[in-house]
């Protein structure tokens, strides 16, 4: 991905220099148990809280100053390209297939833990959406996890776990965030897991959305790109993150979709560009 000395957002919120000082409440997770919530928790997008508990809704951070290093730096100022061509991108699909007007998100960059509106964000939950502050939560050190541990490298691999979390962003902007969040309340587990891989399959669509104009109207994708991001979403499907916790795949207790399906959404995306294709709440076979 060409990224370098390229436009950056202003709408980024680096909290890395203060430190963990401001963690959150992990009610003693540790060891292998943050291991598990970070796979269950994995591009959740959403109120990661449901895991770990309410936290506070202070944003501020008690730690000592940290010295960033020259990768922290460049990690946060390719977070703030990518963040810079969703706005630049979502705007443009906003005006010319709905009429409206597109709000960006803040995001958020930290280092081992912080607060968000919706409860405590670490390391341990991965990258998040928080609706209740509009914010991307994203611990940079998870493109290392991403890249060695759960086996999607490249520098488009990253931006699509930031795409994918804006695509929530988009959902809060569209409604459909409240609307499908509000009817998981009044449903039974399993049924609200199934309401949850409809909305994380149409992030996934909507990050195809993001990837297709970034290539059209930017021409910032390089050779090996795309491959990249299908790799990554196959990477994080539920299927696939149960069976390297060394558990056999529980359908019912899928919250994003099998690898197969989100890499066939992100598809969908790419080749129509079109948010009407999105529809994963309106889709006879997911």
């Amino acid at each position: 991905m060409q990224w370098r000395g390229r436009r950056e957002s202003s709408n980024v919120e680096d909290r890395r220099r203060t430190g963990g000082g401001g963690a959150a409440r992990m009610g003693g997770i540790g060891g292998a148990g943050a291991i598990v919530v970070f796979l269950i928790a994995m591009f959740l997008g959403v109120d990661p809280s449901q895991l770990l508990g309410p936290g506070s809704t202070d944003s501020g951070s008690t730690g000592a100053p940290v010295e960033l290093t020259e990768q922290d730096k460049a990690e946060g100022q390719f977070v703030s390209v990518v963040l810079a061509d969703t706005e630049e991108i979502w705007t443009k699909v906003f005006k010319e297939q709905l009429n409206a007007k597109y709000t960006p998100a803040t995001l958020v960059l930290f280092k081992d833990a912080t607060r968000s509106a919706c409860g405590g964000a670490s390391e341990a939950t991965g990258p998040f959406y928080c609706p209740m502050d509009k914010k991307v939560y994203l611990d940079t050190g998870f493109f290392t996890t991403l890249h060695q541990r759960l086996g999607a490298s490249g520098d488009f691999a990253a931006a699509y776990v930031v795409a994918h979390e804006i695509g929530h962003h988009v959902q809060d902007e569209l409604g459909i965030l409240a609307k499908a969040n509000e009817i998981r309340q009044r449903v039974s587990q399993e049924e609200s897991n199934a309401i949850s891989v409809q909305i994380e399959l149409q992030a996934d669509c909507l990050s195809g959305i993001w990837a297709r104009e970034a290539a059209q109207t930017l021409g910032s994708i390089e050779r090996g790109d795309l491959e990249e991001a299908v790799n990554a979403a196959k990477q994080i499907g539920d299927d696939t993150l149960q069976r390297n916790a060394g558990q056999r795949p529980m359908p019912h207790t899928f919250t994003h979709g099998t690898s197969e399906q989100r890499s066939r959404w992100f598809m969908i995306g790419l080749q129509s560009g079109q948010l009407a294709d999105c529809d994963t709440f309106s889709a006879n076979d997911l």
